[in-house]
């Protein structure tokens, strides 16, 4: 295994322990996803040559669903995509009477990211790099100085063949327009113009009226055209030399939390007609990527399959074979990780302990797997126990071994105090397992 750079590892190891998903180093840890894996990497190649793709990733809590997520996240990010990914919540929706659609539409660009700026933010600096491009291909290809002075024509002339081809678009002409805008801005030095292009793009103005005193446009982007924006984005991201656009939303869990039927239907309508868009063909250099529990899935009662028109989309047909699962079905489920994964995934973990904390590595491989043993024999380990629950319990062990060196790892997990917690969480697990929404 590779050494990990310490800052790495503590992100690693840190973020672990506290129950979240990092957002750097998981290559080092990945286990046994692979074919989920590979199933979104080919997505991703037809993404990059001009398609779009939809899927959902269905796992129970702490299964691994961000972890997949942000993996392929990362993945292709270094190959040259742009990713805005965003947690629904009760403030964020789909789409919503208070503006709950276009809060999530906030997040995600507020999360847009590229390799040179993974964690969010993007925006300003791809539009900048993407004049700066320009220019130098006006020098190099057209042989003009900049301080020639045809150079700006030739740049503005570049630029509009760009901003031209998404004018025909829906709303591409008022996006084309906040494109040419902050070039001007770039242009002229004006700092304010730009910034609000910027603010345009956030889809943080309130009114049309307010925009068209700043910016000349009677169109902002809302709870109802998000989408069509996303698609416009995208097209402009391609133009200005990247691979195309993932966007990753989790936790639709909180769609089925919704109270009210109607507004539950609504953000449902909204993923259908987001569904048969990509499917249709009439999105391109795009991947749309939910995740969310089975519960706030599969319920027909409050669920995603509540909506008839997604359900006789989405759910398995008569022939499926849960021994044998489709990956390029829309829905990827996610099983348990094995005991020998797990086994493998935490031999993983007291490696990355051990390098990052400076100190040769005690337990051995029998320990590992005595410890793996222990966790899979609970009551309903088989089916209910996740990666997330292992890894806290497994990275609490070394962190004490660490500080107390008289200690080893059977000692702690055969003692009748370890045993005792075990107890407690299957009681607390049961207790929660009973519970209904």
């Amino acid at each position: 295994m590779p050494k990990i750079p310490k800052r790495i590892a503590t992100i690693l190891l840190n973020s672990l322990k506290g129950g979240v998903v990092p957002r750097t180093g998981l290559g080092y840890i990945a286990v046994g996803r692979e074919q989920e894996i590979n199933a979104l990497l080919n997505d991703a190649k037809i993404i990059e040559e001009g398609g779009a793709t939809f899927r959902f990733i269905v796992g129970k809590y702490g299964s691994g669903k961000s972890f997949l997520l942000q993996t392929i996240r990362n993945y292709v990010m270094d190959k040259g995509f742009v990713v805005m990914d965003a947690d629904l919540s009760p403030e964020r929706r789909l789409t919503g009477t208070k503006g709950q659609g276009l809060a999530t539409y906030r997040e995600l660009i507020q999360n847009l990211s590229t390799k040179t700026k993974p964690d969010g933010g993007a925006l300003p600096l791809i539009l900048e790099r993407w004049i700066s491009s320009i220019q130098s291909n006006v020098i190099t290809e057209l042989h003009i100085s900049p301080m020639d002075e045809n150079f700006t024509s030739q740049v503005e002339t570049k630029i509009y063949e760009v901003v031209s081809q998404i004018e025909g678009m829906v709303h591409g002409f008022d996006f084309a327009k906040m494109i040419h805008q902050y070039w001007i801005g770039y242009k002229e030095g004006d700092e304010e113009k730009k910034n609000n292009v910027l603010k345009w793009l956030r889809g943080e103005f309130q009114t049309k009226s307010e925009c068209r005193e700043v910016l000349g446009v009677n169109m902002i982007i809302t709870d109802d055209n998000w989408y069509d924006y996303v698609k416009l984005l995208t097209i402009f991201l391609v133009k200005a030399g990247y691979k195309g656009m993932l966007l990753l939303i989790d936790e639709l869990v909180n769609l089925y939390k919704i109270p009210t039927s109607v507004a539950r239907q609504n953000n449902y309508e909204k993923i259908l007609t987001m569904y048969n868009d990509i499917l249709q063909g009439k999105a391109h250099y795009l991947g749309m990527i939910m995740s969310g529990t089975p519960q706030c899935v599969e319920d027909a009662r409050r669920g995603i399959f509540s909506y008839e028109a997604l359900k006789s989309r989405l759910e398995d047909s008569r022939f499926a074979d849960p021994n044998a699962r489709d990956f390029l079905a829309p829905i990827i489920r996610l099983k348990p990780l094995t005991p020998t994964e797990m086994t493998i995934l935490v031999e993983k973990l007291t490696d990355i302990h051990a390098d990052l904390y400076d100190y040769p590595r005690k337990i051995t491989e029998q320990e590992l797997i005595a410890f793996v043993k222990i966790e899979f024999s609970r009551v309903g380990a088989t089916t209910n126990i996740t990666p997330r629950e292992m890894i806290r319990d497994f990275i609490e062990l070394l962190n004490t071994l660490y500080q107390y060196p008289e200690k080893n790892l059977l000692s702690i997990i055969e003692s009748d105090q370890f045993q005792s917690a075990k107890r407690e969480d299957e009681t607390t697990s049961d207790a929660f397992a009973s519970f209904e929404l």
